[in-house]
């Protein structure tokens, strides 16, 4: 069935006003309860338009064959999913086509590409580092994890040439070019949440990550080169609490962005909130961190600002699978952290300034929670679009830290009124003129923002793009 599309005005502090204003002139109070969309019903802010989808295909299209990250090289898009990855061609971004589809399960298959080379995360336990490899103990010692390379300077037939083993695998991984710009470095993230998780070559403490050193013209030679402990004083020791108060353990990191020009990494790690010197590519120094254990969960992700003056970090409360875009949970909970950087050198510190969440409420079957997303390209301002699983997409605006909004949004109704189907938005980025989003049920959608504080972003053009691996864009 096809989706109908339709707009409807945010739920704001004006609801309330008006519904005070009602009561007092004696009247009906306006209605504050969310207008949830139906069961396959898409609803948008007039300035973000949904322009195309491509349903997920082949081996990609169980409803357990996850989409995952994207990442971008001139009009090709590289889509991960938890069975491979896909490579679309969006020239005409409005009507994109399906290059290939390389199978080679292994989760997540978060991934980066640069030059003619993609990687590829593999973070579940598999026979051996094949793409033909079949789920393993994470126990038993002869099980593999890590980075799978593959040369896609023909992206009709990407080949896998190489791949690099690591310590509890890869959850995710940031791309970090060194300072020659003859090799490229991997920081692998990988972490624990419970001793269930722990195998052979996966054992507590792990407040590390993994560095791989590739040299761009001969990614054979590619190895492991470091394994640098981020936190000396073993980070956040957690609360030990149930959901949703819980506070993690930091016992590695979820996601490192990187900002090689200004030399600085922002961590995103479970128990704390990081910033780190990469002068050294092949060892990051802590320079400070912060904690929020009232109101952030599990550290997940980070996005510098274009000056690199702020950092938003989100909380992926619930691990991304559960409902908690409601009432109950409330706005602070499940949302994104802005932080001013203050301070020069080694005396920068992180200044919480405020919390921004989705102004709208999800039903108790839609999971939702903030996710990925990066910078739109606008001289003189911070805006941002940002996936939110169920949640949608959304489109907003942290110039000012202290008082976020949002500008545009779109998001369709849950997979289900009856159960929660994990789905909805896992990537959204902006590139070259248009939003793209990887979908984790419906498939690769695309987008276009006309919000006015946008009207230029279009002026900017990458040539590559790695969300997580940030340069000065002006």
């Amino acid at each position: 069935m096809a989706s109908r599309v339709l707009h409807r005005p945010t739920f704001s502090l004006v609801t309330a006003l008006l519904a005070a204003l009602a009561l007092v002139l004696g009247g009906a109070p306006a209605s504050a309860d969310p207008v949830i969309p139906g069961v396959d019903e898409a609803v948008s802010s007039p300035d973000l338009k949904h322009l195309a989808n491509l349903p997920k295909q082949g081996a990609f299209a169980s409803p357990t064959a996850y989409n995952s990250d994207l990442a971008f090289k001139g009009d090709l898009a590289f889509a991960g999913n938890y069975n491979g990855f896909t490579v679309y061609d969006i020239d005409k971004a409005a009507a994109p086509t399906i290059v290939s589809q390389v199978l080679c399960p292994g989760s997540q298959n978060d991934i980066s590409v640069t030059g003619n080379l993609l990687f590829l995360s593999t973070d579940s336990s598999r026979s051996d580092d094949s793409c033909q490899s079949v789920a393993k103990p994470v126990t038993d010692p002869t099980a593999w994890e890590g980075i799978k390379i593959f040369d896609i300077s023909d992206p009709a037939n990407p080949r896998y040439v190489k791949s690099v083993e690591t310590k509890c695998g890869s959850h995710t991984h940031t791309l970090v070019p060194s300072k020659s710009r003859k090799t490229v470095y991997l920081y692998v993230s990988s972490y624990l949440t419970s001793a269930a998780s722990v195998g052979a070559d996966c054992t507590y403490p792990h407040d590390k990550i993994s560095v791989i050193k590739v040299p761009v013209k001969d990614p054979t030679a590619a190895a492991l080169v470091a394994e640098p402990v981020l936190f000396s004083d073993g980070g956040n020791p957690g609360d030990g609490l149930a959901y949703p108060e819980t506070t993690y353990a930091t016992t590695g990191c979820h996601d490192l962005t990187v900002y090689p020009d200004k030399d600085l990494m922002a961590g995103a790690c479970m128990g704390d909130g990081a910033l780190f010197d990469i002068s050294d590519r092949e060892y990051p120094r802590l320079i400070t961190a912060v904690r929020d254990d009232v109101n952030f969960s599990f550290w997940h992700s980070a996005t510098f600002n274009n000056k690199a003056d702020k950092v938003v970090f989100t909380d992926e409360l619930g691990g991304g699978g559960t409902a908690t875009c409601n009432e109950t949970i409330g706005s602070s909970k499940g949302a994104d952290a802005i932080y001013d950087i203050v301070g020069k050198g080694d005396r920068r510190k992180l200044v919480f300034r405020s919390y921004f969440k989705i102004p709208r409420a999800n039903a108790d079957t839609e999971n939702c929670v903030a996710h990925n997303g990066n910078l739109i390209p606008v001289k003189g301002r911070d805006i941002m679009v940002q996936a939110w699983y169920q949640g949608g997409i959304s489109v907003w605006d942290f110039t000012n830290s202290r008082k976020p909004k949002e500008l545009a949004y779109f998001e369709r109704g849950p997979l289900s009124a009856t159960s929660l189907v994990l789905g909805g938005s896992w990537s959204a980025y902006y590139y070259n003129g248009h939003i793209f989003s990887n979908d984790i049920q419906k498939g690769f959608d695309v987008l276009d923002v006309t919000d006015p504080l946008t009207k230029h972003a279009d002026r900017y053009e990458y040539r590559q793009l790695n969300p997580q691996t940030q340069y000065d864009l002006f």
